[in-house]
């Protein structure tokens, strides 16, 4: 394959003008008619024949030993032969240079012969096996029914026939295989098999590419299979072809590099009668050839995740132009070519980085397909609207969330809102950042876990990938209930978690808020309640005011109120809402915020292994319980403040008192019985509060708040 610089030097604007299509990409079919033509030009040049070819199928043979066995016939004379002024067999090496020469069209079947003159034989055949497959030359191929037709046809057929009469000699079949055993001496090769004709008794012998009968046999071979595939007798006839927008032969049972429009692809074919596919779907022959060799790139642009393949394939927006034409084959041959383990997203980013390319001029066409029988797919999410800028300023947003914002960091002797941890994908603001958004592990870590090998088109992993891909919302509605999930399933598995785990809540938190950045626009509400928590928060970057009051005031009161007003899902704010579930969803909070904050207290000043934050799990709290629950941590809170009143000098005033005067304005007085808020809601802000108290202490130097390392000084606590 040309590299991007010999492509260039070898179609220079005006010569590559000519060879692309006069439309913008439309369609995918418009797209994989451009990846095929590109490929086409790189491997096998331009002509009639070239997208026919397959150089790739025997690509790894090229430069290796015996790699071409060839068989050579003299058809000068009225009684083909056998060379007899050369040896009849040639055993050599298949090079660069003879790549178009021998013209190999592979037919990818188990059994049958290749669509050339020129066949594959298998890996590390014997001898005998590739006596056998150079002898169909003219025992198989040359008497195949489409070949005789197409010779038939042909005004050189004759040479055809001729190799047909020399697979009738016995006495030269006995040749060939005498010849080819010597040679190899007995050892197995892997081999292309071909024939080199002489059909002037002073002329040389040609090579297969190099006679046009040869060529077009191969083409009807190869056209025969477009309509006939899944058992039709003729999926073919008149109609406009759906790339070019020409007259045309249409087939209807091509083959696909995504496996779309097949006979079992029923979304894409309902009520499908074969022989009329070509009516569904009318694309040329030729169109659907070139479709086919759009198989390497397309391959390239494709990686695997929860059990989907994800195509992201980049296409030129707008009107096709030489320049923007050669960034793309930059792209793609970037993509085909690289060995190393990463996505098309990241290498799309790195190429656009290295060279600045303007993002503005391509887009990407994006899907998911979930194999779910053989030969059976189910294709979700696509569109032709994929940007490079959403998956990479989404992972760019989220790193400077957590980098930066007050929600994480405080420059103060109190600790920030919420932990973070240089171990926690999300927490950390990690380089690869955007290998996580690209792979899906970006939802992986928050979302409720599933066994991939039993993954299907529901999967909601798969939906959030494919749209933050796309730059579609996500309903918020699905994050919350994928976080609710996560959250219980790691608070009820003991075996694999230790206590609350305030790390997973706190990325699920970072993910939700950098969804909704403005500039973004990643989060969707599924209803007016939900309106606030698709809203971009208003933190500080990187220092909010909680520094001690001068009067002796509490830091914790102007942090949790900074917070609170600062996120627009709980901020009172959004009260003014009739239809608005802001308030019940700050009381959830505030609550978790309580149950942390004491709960931290029972562990560290108590040494109690059972705390509030174990009493009151996620999964228990729901509106009918939620006031209960209320109650009694606050009952548990006076307990803990009378008993340190007796400690002469030792918190003067009511224990966690800032958040338990809110708490009575949002649950002790109104009834949670007639609440609005979904579950879902409900849990995932209880338990970003229960987070936020567990870690609403002085900054402790060594401390995490999923309990790992502690210090002396959580006694003081």
């Amino acid at each position: 394959m040309l590299s991007p610089d010999d492509f260039k030097e070898e179609y220079p604007a005006d010569k590559l003008e000519a060879e692309l299509p006069d439309s913008p990409i439309g369609s995918l079919r418009d797209l994989q008619y451009l990846y095929g033509k590109l490929y086409t030009l790189a491997t096998t040049g331009g002509g009639e024949y070239a997208s026919y070819l397959t150089p790739d199928a025997a690509g790894d043979l090229i430069d290796t030993d015996d790699s071409l066995i060839v068989v050579r016939v003299d058809v000068s004379s009225d009684e083909p032969q056998l060379a007899t002024d050369l040896d009849p067999v040639l055993v050599t090496r298949y090079t660069d240079d003879l790549i178009q020469q021998v013209g190999h069209c592979k037919y990818p079947a188990a059994r049958g012969i290749d669509h050339s003159v020129t066949h594959q034989a298998g890996r590390n055949s014997d001898p005998e096996k590739l006596a056998r497959y150079a002898k169909e030359r003219l025992t198989k191929w040359a008497v195949d029914e489409v070949v005789t037709k197409a010779a038939d046809d042909h005004s050189d057929g004759w040479i055809i026939e001729h190799l047909a009469e020399v697979g009738e000699d016995e006495s030269a079949l006995e040749a060939i295989e005498e010849t080819i055993t010597r040679k190899l001496g007995g050892e197995s090769a892997t081999s292309l098999l071909t024939v080199r004709v002489k059909t002037e008794s002073d002329g040389d012998y040609q090579w297969p590419g190099d006679l046009d009968v040869f060529n077009e046999a191969m083409r009807q071979r190869k056209l025969s299979k477009l309509v006939t595939k899944n058992k039709a007798d003729d999926s073919s006839g008149e109609a406009t072809d759906l790339v070019t927008g020409l007259p045309a032969r249409t087939v209807g049972t091509s083959e696909d590099p995504q496996n779309y429009f097949l006979g079992k692809q029923l979304e894409k074919f309902p009520g499908l009668d074969i022989e009329e596919a070509w009516r569904s779907h009318p694309i040329s022959e030729d169109a659907a050839i070139t479709v086919m060799n759009a198989g390497t790139f397309v391959e390239a642009c494709t990686f695997r995740t929860f059990g989907a393949k994800v195509y992201y394939l980049p296409y030129v927006f707008g009107r096709l132009t030489p320049e923007t034409v050669y960034e793309l084959y930059g792209l793609l041959y970037q993509a085909a070519e690289s060995d190393e383990d990463t996505t098309p997203i990241e290498k799309a980013y790195e190429r656009h980085r290295e060279r600045d390319i303007d993002d503005r001029k391509f887009r990407f066409y994006i899907s998911a397909v979930m194999p779910h029988q053989m030969s059976r797919y189910d294709v979700f999410g696509e569109t032709l609207n994929g940007r490079l800028h959403y998956p990479k300023e989404l992972a760019f947003t989220h790193n400077r969330f957590v980098q930066n914002v007050s929600a994480f960091n405080t420059t103060t002797e109190w600790t920030a809102p919420l932990p973070t941890n240089d171990k926690w994908g999300l927490l950390s603001g990690s380089d690869d950042q955007l290998h996580a958004v690209a792979t899906g592990w970006y939802f992986y870590q928050t979302f409720a876990e599933r066994d991939d090998d039993e993954a299907d088109a529901d999967d909601p992993r798969i939906t959030a990938l494919v749209s933050v891909l796309s730059g579609e919302a996500i309903g918020v509605d699905l994050l919350l209930e994928e976080y609710v999930d996560r959250i219980i399933d790691d608070q009820t598995d003991e075996d694999d978690h230790e206590g609350f785990p305030s790390f997973l809540v706190a990325s699920q938190f970072a993910q939700l808020c950098a969804l909704a950045d403005d500039d973004l626009d990643l989060l969707k509400p599924s209803d007016p309640s939900k309106d606030a928590i698709t809203r971009e928060p208003s933190y500080e970057t990187h220092t909010m005011d909680t520094h001690f009051a001068t009067d002796g005031g509490h830091p914790a009161e102007p942090k949790l109120e900074s917070f609170i007003n600062d996120t627009p899902a709980l901020s009172p704010d959004h009260d003014a809402d009739p239809e608005s579930v802001t308030s019940e969803r700050r009381g959830a909070f505030l609550l978790g915020a309580l149950v942390g904050d004491i709960g931290s207290y029972q562990e560290y000043s108590e040494d109690r292994s059972t705390t509030l934050v174990d009493q009151y799990p996620v999964k228990s709290i729901t509106r009918s319980r939620i006031k209960k629950v209320t109650q009694e941590t606050v009952a548990k809170t006076l307990t803990y403040t009378r008993k340190e009143k007796k400690q002469e000098g030792i918190y003067p005033g009511t224990k966690s008192e800032h958040i338990v005067e809110r708490l009575r304005e949002t649950i002790l007085d109104p009834d949670p019985d007639d609440w609005e808020i979904e579950t879902d809601d409900l849990r995932f802000y209880y338990a970003l509060g229960v987070t936020y108290g567990m870690n609403d202490h002085p900054d402790w130097s060594g401390t995490d708040s999923d309990g790992d390392e502690t210090t002396d000084t959580e006694e003081e606590y």
